[in-house]
């Protein structure tokens, strides 16, 4: 069996959400615990992960120095926390494997994902990211090529494109890794995105590509059976929040898109893990798992959390 297990952004960052080196590294051990316990069974593991607080962290650094030295493009932030990330998630696994005397070799690959040049996304920027700030100094990042709106009282906030991945342009080398026999660490905050040129060359964009789509992308196109998406909550929940709240076992795609339809999963959070999770399956995955790191293992054989199964 092959799984793709997506972290979430939650998975490396402390209990509080501090993205500390101390911090990322800890939760780093916590989480390839989890994933330690799937190769224990003899599974064939593929790694994704959110990089979410990490590249906030860059876009500081950028907003800091930006009087001083030009801000680093966000396809570069993505491309240095998949590294970074990577590196870290590496040495975590195989410090586990090697108290399980597990014999594991792993590899991160820095992964670009194609997007379309005409996304409509560019266009017109939505997804917002980083911190606000004043406006004196958004108008110096203006200068710098990048859009930024004014949200009111909060100050403003920087806007980019967030398009529909569409190709995981090094899931050969994926592939190739695997067979080999790697556990590999892959499309790290949805990929790098890039656009193809009239020649073919591909180039780096400012976007965020959503996480969890990438992970539902880099799952088909590395033949996995599963797709688990951890997060921070063992379940999916209908009526969230209210007394009718219940969990969402075992359920068809079709089932799933009807409940997100009626609004019972936020935008910004589940509603994204949800549509991953129905695309993996109707486009001929197995199932697809949503749930947290504590019931990783059990996710696999589709024992324990949100479960979507082909229609």
């Amino acid at each position: 069996m092959r799984v793709l297990v997506a972290l979430g952004g939650n998975a490396m960052t402390s209990a509080d959400g501090r993205a500390r080196p101390e911090d990322q590294i800890a939760a780093a051990g916590v989480a390839m615990a989890a994933v330690a316990d799937l190769l224990q069974r003899e599974v064939e593991v593929v790694v994704t992960h959110g990089n979410g607080p990490q590249v906030g962290n860059l876009l500081v650094k950028n907003e800091i120095a930006a009087a001083v030295v030009p801000p680093v493009p966000l396809d570069w932030c993505g491309a240095q926390t998949q590294a970074t990330l990577g590196f870290v998630l590496m040495d975590a696994l195989e410090a586990e494997l090697a108290r399980r005397s597990v014999d594991r070799r792993t590899a991160t690959v820095v992964t670009r994902t194609l997007v379309a040049s005409d996304d409509a996304g560019f266009t017109r920027p939505t997804k917002p990211i980083g911190r606000y700030l004043p406006a004196d100094e958004a108008a110096l990042l203006v200068e710098h090529g990048e859009t930024w709106e004014d949200r009111g009282e909060k100050g403003w906030r920087r806007v980019v494109a967030s398009p529909e991945p569409l190709r995981i342009v090094d899931a050969p080398a994926v592939q190739a890794l695997v067979g080999a026999g790697f556990v590999v660490i892959a499309n790290g905050g949805g990929g790098i995105p890039v656009v193809a040129d009239e020649d073919g060359t591909l180039r780096g964009v400012e976007a965020v590509i959503d996480k969890d789509l990438g992970a539902a992308l880099l799952a088909r196109s590395v033949d996995a059976d599963v797709l688990v998406i951890g997060t921070d909550v063992p379940h999916a929940v209908l009526h969230y929040g209210t007394p009718e709240a219940r969990d969402v076992g075992v359920v068809t795609a079709a089932e799933m898109r009807a409940y997100a339809a009626e609004g019972h999963f936020a935008s910004g959070s589940m509603g994204p893990k949800v549509d991953a999770a129905c695309r993996f399956v109707e486009a001929g995955g197995a199932r697809a798992v949503i749930t947290d790191l504590a019931h990783l293992s059990d996710a696999v054989t589709g024992t324990s959390g949100t479960v979507v199964v082909p229609n």
